[in-house]
């Protein structure tokens, strides 16, 4: 079985499509497991929205998706966040603001415990130091833990009562094995790390294995309709920048 597993796709409709087409490029798809913010920043809410609802898939909330239904406040978004989750909102239909309210914060599905910022803190925290991701341990578990949030596609493992940061080249499936991990597959729709392809990986559950991807998209397709849309210039010119 093959399981793509996709973060912050955040309404990036282009980004989203060109990865599912390189997922599903030499084998299918089983399922989708999508590690929250499937909304915010971007132009395309509802088709992306949509697009994940229509496949076989688990989907966990994120601080975009909540908020773009009230679920929580806007006062810790910087505020071309607000701005772009303020017009998200306009743009969902009633069915889709139920859907995101109602999703669940984690879920697990063995050998996996999913969330969307970090087991310990499913919403807001960010998993971007060894100190975090060592504290992070003691909140599942399961195996291995998904997140998302930080947009930066990495692996955590849990070393002599500590963690330590795992190098993940794209396109080299890397045995998971019996290390607990801390698993980034990147951001889809809004890269971080200096790389503007779109970031996913995909679990192989016969080898136990995770290959992480790079897919290039029309990011100015993108940039055009967010400046149609009257959304924040800044939120469209760092997707080319990947940052």
């Amino acid at each position: 079985m093959r399981i793509a597993i996709l973060a912050d796709i955040h309404s990036n409709l282009e980004a989203l499509n060109a990865v599912l087409a390189d997922a599903m490029e030499k084998a299918p798809i089983d399922k989708i497991w999508c590690l929250g913010d499937t909304v915010g920043y971007g132009p395309d809410p509802i088709a992306c929205l949509d697009t994940i609802l229509s496949m076989d898939h688990i989907l966990v909330a994120g601080n975009h998706d909540l908020a773009a239904v009230g679920k929580i406040s806007l006062v810790d978004f910087n505020a071309y966040a607000a701005e772009a989750c303020r017009w998200t909102t306009t743009q969902l239909s009633s069915e889709h603001r139920e859907h995101l309210a109602e999703l669940p914060l984690r879920a697990e599905q063995t050998p996996f415990t999913l969330v969307h910022g970090s087991s310990r803190d499913p919403i807001w925290e960010y998993v971007v130091s060894i100190d975090v991701a060592q504290a992070c341990f003691d909140h599942f578990t399961t195996p291995y833990c998904l997140v998302g949030h930080s947009h930066i596609p990495f692996i955590y493992r849990q070393w002599q009562h500590s963690a330590e940061l795992v190098d993940v080249p794209p396109g080299s499936p890397v045995q998971l094995g019996r290390e607990r991990l801390i698993i980034n597959p990147g951001g889809v729709g809004q890269p971080r790390d200096g790389d503007p392809r779109a970031s996913y990986a995909i679990y192989h559950t016969d080898e136990n294995s995770m290959e992480f991807r790079r897919v290039s998209y029309n990011v100015a397709a993108t940039q055009r309709k967010m400046r149609t849309a009257g959304l924040p210039e800044y939120l469209a010119e760092r997707l080319q920048y990947g940052r």
